[in-house]
């Protein structure tokens, strides 16, 4: 298995443009995020140009998240033989970054696609190997609900993912509440750690389980740090996340606040086990959006995730109580986040 870790929202989008240049077959793209106006990556186009040489193109975006995509490039892609299908469901999004070349390379990560996010900070992955029908399975069920109905595709449905022990395991949420498998695995791996758990989110607004799993790892002696951005996307994102960082460093938790936009969603158990997706730390990943995860114990896998959060945290602030200054919109916020919180 050959694979890279793109560390910004940039190199991401290059090297996705050029696996997308270089398919011979198949493209199939599952995204939040996917809007025209990235100007230097113009992926329409290079999606159009594929689709009239007669490669294979499939596309779920978010119909929340991708309301930016113009009625003329829709209709564009559709002209060119693409196929393009919106994710619609209340309360529930694909919060999935999935890129599939050719049945063969996997892209998947935390990167969307808008010129907002050029120069953020995020974590994208390619690789290849078996584990990529993984990958396209999981596509392969967001199509169907999407009312795809490629043979091809759906066939990929009722084909099962790799369950031999390997060094990467692909994982992803499909259904609302019920089996989720994300969850399962994150509480087991934190209810394992022994010695270390390092996290990466944008957001930090953790359900009741995962508040749990964290204070009993901090009981048990595990030191946890956290990344966050020092400043998101949002005020109101910002001071979500000021008011679970409070709470959480009074427990011992350390926090490191990096001065850029930080959207990486990472984890790394004990040094030993790493993982790179999609979801952030927050109940909508975990209860109810479509996710992907990819989590790994190769040596040099983790070795490298390793470094590149060590990179982050030289650009980074640790988090002290003067730094939290309460506003008002934290007693209007703090109400309601625990109602929300007890209700999903």
């Amino acid at each position: 298995m050959k694979y890279k870790f793109y560390t910004t929202s940039e190199k991401a989008w290059d090297a996705m443009i050029e696996a997308i240049a270089g398919a011979q077959k198949s493209i199939f793209i599952e995204m939040y995020i996917f809007v025209d106006n990235t100007v230097r990556h113009d992926f329409f186009k290079i999606l159009e140009e594929k689709a009239e040489k007669g490669v294979k193109v499939k596309i779920i975006i978010d119909s929340f998240g991708s309301l930016e995509l113009s009625q003329k490039t829709i209709e564009k892609l559709k002209s060119t033989g693409v196929e393009l299908l919106f994710f619609s469901y209340w309360l529930r999004h694909t919060h999935k970054k999935i890129l599939i070349i050719d049945e063969k390379i996997a892209f998947l990560g935390g990167v969307n696609i808008h010129k907002l996010f050029q120069k953020w900070n995020d974590l994208q992955m390619r690789f290849t190997g078996p584990i990529v029908k993984s990958v396209i399975r999981s596509f392969a069920k967001s199509y169907l609900a999407c009312g795809g109905k490629d043979p091809d595709i759906l066939i990929y449905r009722k084909r099962k993912g790799i369950l031999k022990k390997t060094d990467l395991r692909f994982l992803s949420h499909q259904q609302a509440k019920g089996n989720n498998l994300l969850k399962k695995h994150y509480k087991n791996r934190l209810n394992n750690a022994k010695r270390g758990i390092i996290i990466v989110t944008p957001y930090f607004a953790p359900h009741r389980w995962l508040m749990g799993v964290l204070h009993q790892a901090v009981l048990r002696g595990v030191s946890i740090e956290i990344l966050l951005p020092r400043q998101t996307d949002h005020w109101i994102f910002d001071r979500v996340n000021y008011f679970y960082i409070s709470k959480f460093y009074n427990l011992g938790v350390k926090f490191y606040l990096q001065e850029e936009m930080l959207h990486a969603k990472v984890m790394i158990i004990d040094g030993v086990e790493g993982m790179v997706g999609s979801q952030n730390i927050d109940p909508f990943s975990f209860n109810y959006n479509l996710e992907a995860g990819a989590f790994f114990r190769d040596e040099k896998m983790v070795k490298d995730l390793i470094k590149i959060i060590a990179d982050w945290k030289k650009d980074s602030t640790v988090f002290s109580p003067e730094m939290y200054k309460r506003t008002w919109s934290d007693y209007f916020l703090a109400p309601i986040i625990r109602l929300v919180l007890s209700i999903i």
